[in-house]
C-alpha cells in the first residue's frame, strides 16, 4: 500500500497520522511532515497526535517482548533472526549501556533512521532496563524527536536541506570514523 493509497482512505485524517507514528522505522519521522505539509494541520496539532501515535507501541513493547521472544524462540528461524537482533541491538547501543537514561532518551531523541521509540524499547527490553525508566526514557526522547522534526517541517524546504546536511554529514563522519 503506497502512502497515495492510505490518503485516499476514507478514514479521519487525525488516524492516519496516528497510524504512521505507530509505525516502527517511519514513526513521528514521517507523521508529523505529513501531518503538517499534506494535511495542512497546525503544528501543536500534528506534535500531539503523532506522538500518541509514537507512544502506543512502548508499552506493549516493554511488556510482553520478552516473553513472546520466549516462545518465539523454540523455532529454529526465529531463534537465529532474534539471535542476531539482540546481538545487533547490544553492539548499537553503547549510549544506552553508559548513561542508561539519559543515553536511552537521546537515543531515541535523535530524529535519524533506526533510533526511534521501538528501537529504543527493543534496546530496553535486552539490555534489562526496568519498565518505567526506559517508558519515562523514552517518552522524553520522543517529545525530543517530535520537536526536532516539527522544526524542521515548519521551516518546509529550508528544514528539508537542514536534515538532508545533518544526514550526509553523519554519513560522511560515520564512515571516515569506520
Amino acid at each position: 500500500m503506497s502512502l497515495n493509497d492510505l490518503l485516499n482512505l476514507d478514514i479521519a485524517r487525525e488516524l492516519i497520522i496516528a497510524l504512521i507514528a505507530a509505525l516502527p522505522i517511519f514513526e513521528l519521522r514521517l507523521a508529523i511532515p505529513v501531518a503538517i505539509n499534506t494535511f495542512d494541520f497546525v503544528w501543536y496539532k500534528a506534535f500531539l497526535i503523532a506522538f500518541i501515535g509514537n507512544m502506543l507501541p512502548v508499552p506493549f513493547i516493554l511488556l510482553f517482548l520478552d516473553g513472546g521472544v520466549k516462545i518465539l524462540r523454540r523455532v529454529p528461524v526465529f531463534r537465529r533472526f532474534f539471535d542476531w537482533l539482540f546481538e545487533r541491538t547490544r553492539k548499537r547501543s553503547a549510549v544506552i549501556q553508559k548513561y542508561e537514561r539519559i543515553g536511552l532518551a537521546i537515543f531515541v531523541g535523535i530524529p535519524l533512521p533506526l533510533t526511534g521509540a521501538w528501537t529504543g524499547a527493543l534496546a530496553a527490553v535486552v539490555l534489562g532496563l526496568p519498565f518505567w525508566r526506559a517508558f519515562l526514557s523514552i517518552l522524553v526522547g520522543v517529545v525530543i524527536a517530535g520537536v526536532i522534526v516539527t522544526t524542521l517541517s515548519l521551516l518546509g524546504w529550508v528544514g528539508a536541506i537542514i536534515a538532508g546536511v545533518v544526514l550526509c554529514a553523519l554519513v560522511v563522519l560515520g564512515m571516515w570514523r569506520w
